[in-house]
């Protein structure tokens, strides 16, 4: 047995420490934290001083075993986790759950995994750091209350299912707020003049006005002006100007860069850092500082010196702006930079160099610039067209990186053909187009973190998993709609004679920006009205200073709670008792059959429209929303329409064909067939010539294309692509094989290879009892019993698994699903005791 035992919370992590360290040290994982909140309860006892009640969960208790059996026999424990307050509480969790002796137990933290920072961290030990495990938490109760005293409200007067949080409730409001920007917004037109002139050498470039015109008629009225006019250079100045490199990433500017560059989403930019850091080639990627150590600002200079010269050299040292940056730690960057790349995955990879380029860019000489503005006037108006030229002289920094911009009309200036002034100079054509001015862009991913991080919202380790919170919860959708088509018209003055023409543009693309759903403004709503303390920016911010207070040993975290928990809780009490339920309910106008209300709101399934009130002695009628329609865009008749559905188109086959309105968009019935229509396509137009055509379409798709063992084979495309059904088994068809034109040995051979996978996933097939024990993804493994699927941790052996210990998973597990909704039931009682408890203690 080894002398020395390190714990790190990741065996990535573990694998590289593992290499730098000798024989006398052994390195094991705890899998991210061992211990946290139990999940079925609340777990804080907020009556003595919010002590909270921390369970090591069921898949962790092995590791926790394990882990102590090699802590008892080992001389020192070496606590390894990250530098955050994550990682301390990890530590924190480790030390308590072990029951480590402390004399025998160590601290360390590095901010990348080298043999130097691990060997340097093993010589500077320290003990944990107990103001930041308060900080954690403190950040970890209070998000617990917020959730689990919120989300009961939000099922009872809003919708079952819904949940709430300090940090993703308020980032849902961003996005409500723009999008109720964008809806409100009124596009006004003017009209953008752009001009091409010659110069006596023949070489031409373009200007513009300074201003736009703001009316057709005086668009139209210029450039008649212009008719016979000569023009010449009126002034022209150069000045030097130079561009400086942008800071090192933090974990914010590298989420946004990444979306710009390399098109990732903000939590595939962590994972593949976290990856990197894990493997040894960048720093730690949770940070907000901007600093680099002396030792890696000479690394960076050896390495300039190296691959550019000596005059691409200029150390510098930046300050961050965040709200509450970290000063003491770095930023992210390479381990090494004389590694330029990495041998990695492709997305690390790319990742990686973008990296190693703004790292190395930040220690990097200024580009040096000459620019040129140039005004061009003629002899018959007073107006002044400007051009605007850029001569890169040096280019510095830019000879490796330049950073990305969120500007999707941001010009950049090119090289001005020779002048000097009162040249003359002859015009090809000017052309007033018109322009409208344009809404708020929608935030994405990236643009979402950035006005977090101006707001002091979150973290660094809050970023990606509040963006995923809300995206899970179905709050907040990526748009997928590429936009709609605008007409303009555009004057041209040419050799004197003025045309116009009517062109067309694509605007209001909304892919991949973050859109709001029906629940999520619901929600929002409900939350803004009843809750405005918690989805108020400046008291979220405040939250995450007290948290850094109390990180610095600057406040008591008990003090906070209370502090927080006096206004919190009787606010809450008194929504749930005396809130309206109709939230979210917007009345369009009244049926002309019944005089009954028309509304749309939000119901159990979803969006719907409603005919008449509950009160009513006649049922109410309703109807599901179609997957383009909103509660705030869907008109009064689009409404009625809806009621329309399903409608009888005819028959075929002796089976009635109709078409309606599902939870997943508007799809043909036949039998017991259906059918989706086409995306945007509305059910209302659609007739049986139709509704035949789609009906004999998935006839011909489901028909067997050949048959093998004396079973069909049927093909298809799905959401993961190309596939073929045999038997029950659904097989992708990958590119190596021509899927329009498949052979019989091509299906053959795919039928077989999914044969020989499938056999040899399975680890144990007990058929009498119908059940199976199979790999999994990961690592893992789970047993299979007709449609249950019970995945086990990575620490069961499942080789060595019996049929009966099978059977008693298998019973345990079915048991606790019979029994959750009376534990749900328990829970909400036992909530609303600890409710009144609380209540009566600060009455006395």
């Amino acid at each position: 047995m080894a002398k020395n035992l390190v714990i790190v919370e990741s065996p990535a992590k573990a694998k590289t420490i593992e290499k730098f360290l000798g024989k006398d040290y052994k390195v094991e994982s705890s899998f991210g934290h061992i211990a946290d909140l139990p999940t079925k309860e609340l777990g804080v006892d907020v009556d003595a001083d919010f002590k909270p009640k921390y369970v090591v969960s069921k898949d962790k208790k092995d590791i926790v075993r394990k882990l102590k059996k090699i802590a008892d026999s080992s001389e020192l424990v070496w606590l390894a986790s990250d530098e955050d307050r994550e990682g301390e509480a990890i530590a924190w969790h480790l030390a308590e759950e072990l029951k480590l002796d402390k004399a025998k137990t160590k601290r360390i933290v590095f901010h990348e995994i080298t043999k130097n920072a691990i060997l340097k961290a093993i010589e500077n030990p320290r003990s944990i750091d107990y103001n930041l495990v308060n900080a954690q938490q403190a950040r970890r109760v209070l998000d617990r209350l917020v959730g689990y005293e919120l989300s009961p409200v939000l099922w009872r007067k809003v919708k079952g299912g819904l949940s709430a949080g300090r940090v993703q409730s308020v980032s849902v409001r961003l996005i409500v707020e723009r999008e109720r920007e964008i809806l409100d917004f009124t596009p006004t037109a003017s009209y953008r003049i752009d001009a091409e002139f010659t110069t006596s050498e023949g070489k031409s470039f373009r200007a513009k006005l300074p201003k736009n015109i703001q009316t057709k008629k005086q668009a139209e009225a210029f450039l008649k002006d212009n008719i016979g006019a000569n023009f010449k250079v009126a002034d022209l100045t150069k000045k030097p100007a130079k561009k400086s490199p942008a800071p090192p990433f933090t974990t914010s500017t590298l989420q946004q860069e990444a979306a710009r560059k390399l098109y990732f989403s903000v939590s595939k930019t962590m994972t593949m850092a976290q990856r990197l850091y894990e493997a040894g080639h960048i720093t730690y990627m949770r940070t907000d500082s901007v600093n680099l150590s002396d030792e890696a600002k000479k690394g960076a200079a050896r390495e300039i010196n190296s691959a550019y010269g000596e005059k691409y050299l200029k150390a510098r040292n930046y300050k961050g702006k965040s709200k509450g940056a970290q000063e003491a730690h770095e930023a992210i960057r390479p381990t090494n930079f004389a590694n330029h790349s990495v041998n990695a995955d492709y997305d690390q990879q790319r990742l990686y160099e973008l990296i190693w380029k703004r790292a190395i860019a930040s220690q990097m000489s200024d580009a040096q610039l000459e620019r040129t503005n140039v005004k061009i006037e003629a002899d018959n108006h007073d107006k002044q067209f400007t051009a605007n030229g850029e001569i890169l002289k040096f280019d510095g920094f830019l000879k490796v990186y330049l950073e990305g911009t969120d500007d999707e009309e941001e010009e950049q200036a090119g090289l001005l053909p020779a002048m000097k002034t009162n040249d003359a100079l002859e015009n090809e054509y000017i052309k007033a187009t018109e322009r409208f001015t344009r809404p708020p862009s929608r935030y994405t991913e990236a643009s979402l973190v950035k006005k977090l991080e101006e707001l002091g919202i979150g973290r660094p380790s809050t970023y990606a998993p509040t963006i995923s919170t809300i995206q899970n919860r179905k709050y907040i959708e990526k748009g997928s709609i590429d936009g709609k088509e605008r007409e303009y018209s555009q004057f041209r003055l040419k050799n004197d004679k003025i045309t116009e023409e009517t062109l067309s543009e694509m605007v209001g693309s909304d892919k991949g920006k973050l859109i709001p759903t029906d629940v999520g403004m619901v929600v929002n709503d409900f939350l803004v009205q009843h809750f405005s303390n918690i989805l108020d920016y400046n008291f979220t911010a405040k939250v995450e200073q007290d948290f850094d207070d109390i990180a610095g040993g600057n406040e008591k975290w008990t003090e906070m709670m209370n502090s927080f928990y006096e206004e919190f809780h009787p606010t809450v009490q008194d929504v749930a008792e005396n809130a309206e339920r109709e939230v979210g309910e917007r009345v369009l106008g009244k049926d002309p059959e019944s005089g009954k209300p028309v509304s749309v709101r939000l119901g159990k399934f979803g969006p719907m429209v409603q005919i008449g009130s509950v009160e009513d002695e006649e049922k109410p009628k309703f109807a599901s929303l179609g997957p383009e329609q909103t509660l705030s865009n869907i008109t009064f008749e689009e409404a009625m329409d809806l009621f329309k559905l399903p409608k009888e188109l005819g028959e075929y086959k002796d089976e009635k064909v109709e078409v309606n309105n599902g939870r997943y968009g508007p799809y043909v019935k036949f039998g017991k067939k259906y059918v989706s229509l086409a995306k945007g396509e509305d059910p209302m137009n659609v007739d049986f010539d139709r509704a035949l055509e789609l009906i004999k379409e998935k006839e011909k798709a489901d028909a067997p294309i050949y048959n093998y063992e004396d079973k069909d084979v049927q093909k298809g495309v799905g959401r993961f692509g190309p596939y073929l059904k045999w038997d029950g088994m659904f097989i992708n068809v990958n590119k190596k094989y021509d899927f329009d034109n498949l052979s019989e040995d091509d299906i053959v051979a795919l039928i077989e290879d999914k044969k020989k996978k499938e056999k040899e996933k399975v680890i144990h097939n007990w058929e009498d009892e119908g059940i199976r024990v199979e790999k999994a993804r990961w690592g893992r493994s789970k047993i299979v019993k007709g449609k249950t699927k019970i995945e086990l941790p990575k620490t069961v052996d499942a080789k060595a698994l019996t049929l009966e210990e099978v059977q008693d998973i298998l019973d345990k597990n079915t048991k606790k699903k019979k029994t959750t909704r009376k534990k749900t039931t328990t829970k909400k009682a036992s909530a609303k005791k600890t409710t009144k408890k609380k209540t009566t203690s600060k009455k006395k």
